[in-house]
C-alpha cells in the first residue's frame, strides 16, 4: 500500500517550486490532491500532469493572505473529495528590501509577515476546524532554516521563526484531539529564486556546494518526500517537530565566504 493511499491532501503554494513538487510526490504516494495558489494556468497544468499519471487531483485559485479564500479552499477540498486528511501550508516568500533595518520602510516587513505567518495562521484555523469534525488529521507547514538562525533578511527570519512557533503551539493544542502539526525547514533548494540564481551565476552553486555538508543544494522533490512522510501515518507519533531538510547546513551554520 502506498504511504498516502486514499488520503485527501490540500497543498498551498502549489503552482511552482516545492509546492508543485510536493503535489506530485503526494499523488505518487496515493493521495487525492487539491492544489491551491494564485496562478490558475500553472495549477491547471499541474492537475493535468497528475491526472495523466492516473491520480485524482483538482485545483482552486486562492490567495492565502485572505481568510475568505482560505475558508473557501478548505471547503472546496471537502466538497470535492469528502474530507481533509492532510494539509501542507507551503505558500510563502519574502519581499526583499535593500535598505538596512534601521532605515527600512515597514512595508516589506509587513508583507513578508503576511505572506508567511498570517497565511499559515489562517490555514491552520480552517484546516483544524474541518479535521476536528473528522476526529483526526495531519498538517505540515513550510518553514525554513532561516527560522533557526540569523540571516540577512530580518523580515523573512522573523516570519519563519513565527511559523515554527505556530507549529509547536498548534501541535500542543490539537495533538490531544487527534491532529498532528509539524513543519519542514528547507535549506538551499534548487528551485524557484535559488534555481534562477544558480542559472544566472554558476559560481553561486559552486560556493554553496562547498558549504553544505551533503555537497549540493537539495531538490524540491526531496523536500516533498519529507513532507509526505510527516503527513502520513508512518509518522503517527511525530508531533510538534520542525524538521530541517537542508543537507546538514544547520550542523555547520556555514555560509560561503564568497557570498558575504
Amino acid at each position: 500500500m502506498a504511504m498516502l493511499d486514499g488520503k485527501v491532501a490540500l497543498i498551498t503554494g502549489a503552482s511552482s517550486g516545492i509546492g508543485r513538487a510536493t503535489a506530485k510526490v503526494f499523488a505518487k504516494h496515493g493521495a487525492k490532491v487539491v492544489v491551491a495558489a494564485r496562478r490558475e494556468a500553472e495549477l491547471a497544468s499541474l492537475v493535468a500532469e497528475i491526472q495523466s499519471a492516473g491520480s485524482d487531483a483538482a485545483f482552486i485559485r486562492a490567495d492565502v493572505t485572505k481568510e475568505a479564500d482560505v475558508q473557501a479552499m478548505v471547503a472546496f477540498a471537502v466538497e470535492k473529495f469528502g474530507r481533509l486528511d492532510c494539509a501542507v501550508n507551503n505558500a510563502g516568500g519574502g519581499v526583499r528590501s535593500d535598505a538596512e533595518w534601521h532605515e527600512a520602510d515597514p512595508e516589506a516587513f509587513l508583507k513578508t509577515i503576511e505572506l508567511n505567518t498570517t497565511s499559515t495562521w489562517y490555514c491552520i484555523k480552517h484546516e483544524v476546524a474541518q479535521m476536528l469534525k473528522q476526529g483526526d488529521g495531519s498538517i505540515v507547514n513550510t518553514s525554513s532554516v532561516a527560522g533557526f538562525r540569523a540571516g540577512t533578511s530580518e523580515g523573512y527570519a522573523s516570519a519563519k521563526f513565527a511559523v515554527n512557533g505556530a507549529t509547536v503551539s498548534a501541535a500542543s493544542i490539537y495533538g490531544p484531539r487527534g491532529i498532528r502539526v509539524n513543519a519542514v525547514a528547507p535549506g538551499i533548494i534548487d528551485a524557484g529564486s535559488w534555481a534562477q540564481r544558480f542559472t544566472d551565476d554558476p559560481t553561486v552553486r559552486t560556493a554553496w556546494n562547498g558549504a553544505i555538508p551533503s555537497g549540493r543544494p537539495g531538490r524540491a522533490d526531496e523536500v516533498g518526500e519529507a513532507i509526505a512522510w510527516l503527513a502520513s501515518d508512518a509518522a503517527s507519533y511525530v508531533n510538534g517537530v520542525v524538521l530541517p531538510v537542508d543537507g546538514g547546513s544547520l550542523i555547520t551554520m556555514n555560509r560561503p565566504d564568497s557570498l558575504g
